[in-house]
């Protein structure tokens, strides 16, 4: 008798483009298991993501503005929803496998730490070898939460990050991601990021519509929704017009997102307002990073690991509010009462 697994792998069989990746076909798991009756490989890991740990904890991670009090700023989680929005509309539309693409999106950022990449950048000077969010995401999947996932969605999670100045879309075919649902990923991060921080920016009154470059405005759109509704457009389009090469944009798009990026990062993300939080949540990870690696036994069961990899593993787990509420308790007067 034929599983609904079986059905579902089929079904993607007759309907997916080939260069889509299918989940029969998957490179398998670091740890075989039994196949489920009711969900394929990737359905199966996308699941594993939202019920983890590390997912739930994204709720109270910075987007841009720390430890927000406000009720409309994003989160890295509702970043994640937006970027796994995006991706799975280009991948359905190309025809791609969509909860492939879900999977990668939903675990993209489980390795971000407290105060998003102010964070990031604090403990990149702490650790021997440096931090990269990406690659603590992989780290999260595959040791923190044991999650035992397939090689495809861990490629996916690990080639997402872009930095600063990297490229928006590899040139070279093998700094890619293993599937076109992966390249997805990485290119609907930076459409969801640069939108929703300037959204964000502007109810903080740090940028404003009007100052964003005339130029990018016209060719992307006028507002944020315009602007994400024209880029995906322009990836499914450049991507069917180059036969499933790889996940493209066209150069006049392509060229426009990099100055809207470049105009966030010299406008919002490097201003004095929001750099002098980012140097205050930094001392704060420090500080935390010197404590708990002076102290180990508070915080950790005895372990094999370096006492270094335990503190980066811990402090990069933590939500913003619960690094300020360790940091309050260690280190700032307790107020006492009558």
């Amino acid at each position: 008798m034929t599983s609904i697994r079986e059905m579902l792998e089929r079904i993607e069989l007759e309907t997916l483009v080939p260069r889509a990746a299918r989940s029969a076909e998957t490179r398998g798991r670091d740890r075989a298991e039994p196949e489920d009756d009711l969900r394929p490989s990737y359905q199966r890991d996308r699941d594993r993501i939202i019920h983890c740990k590390a997912f739930r904890r994204l709720k109270h991670k910075t987007q841009v503005f720390l430890a927000p009090e406000g009720d409309h700023y994003r989160t890295r989680l509702t970043h994640v929803l937006e970027v796994t929005q995006i991706a799975r509309t280009i991948a359905k539309s190309l025809r791609l496998n969509e909860v492939l693409t879900e999977a990668i999106g939903l675990g993209h950022d489980l390795g971000h730490s407290a105060f998003g990449h102010a964070g990031e950048a604090a403990l990149n000077k702490l650790v021997r070898g440096g931090f990269d969010h990406y690659r603590q995401s992989v780290r999260v999947v595959e040791k923190l939460e044991n999650l035992n996932l397939t090689i495809e969605v861990r490629d996916g999670i690990l080639k997402h990050s872009k930095g600063e100045k990297g490229e928006l879309l590899r040139r070279r075919p093998k700094a890619r991601a293993l599937t076109l649902e992966g390249d997805i990923v990485r290119i609907s991060d930076i459409i969801a990021y640069v939108n929703h921080d300037i959204d964000d920016g502007i109810r903080a009154g740090i940028v404003s519509e009007k100052d964003i470059p005339k130029d990018v405005r016209a060719r992307l759109g006028r507002t944020g929704s315009a602007r994400i509704d024209t880029m995906v457009r322009d990836v499914i389009d450049a991507t069917l017009s180059n036969g499933y090469e790889s996940i493209a944009m066209s150069a006049d798009v392509l060229e426009a997102l990099e100055a809207l990026r470049t105009y966030m990062f010299e406008n919002m993300y490097l201003t004095p307002t929001v750099r002098g939080e980012f140097e205050k949540a930094q001392k704060i990870l420090a500080a935390l990073f010197e404590y708990v690696v002076a102290h180990p036994s508070e915080f950790f069961p005895e372990s094999d690991e370096p006492v270094e990899r335990l503190a980066i593993d811990f402090i990069a787990g933590m939500t913003d509010r619960y690094a300020l509420n360790l940091y309050a308790k260690l280190f700032l007067p307790r107020p006492w009462a009558d």
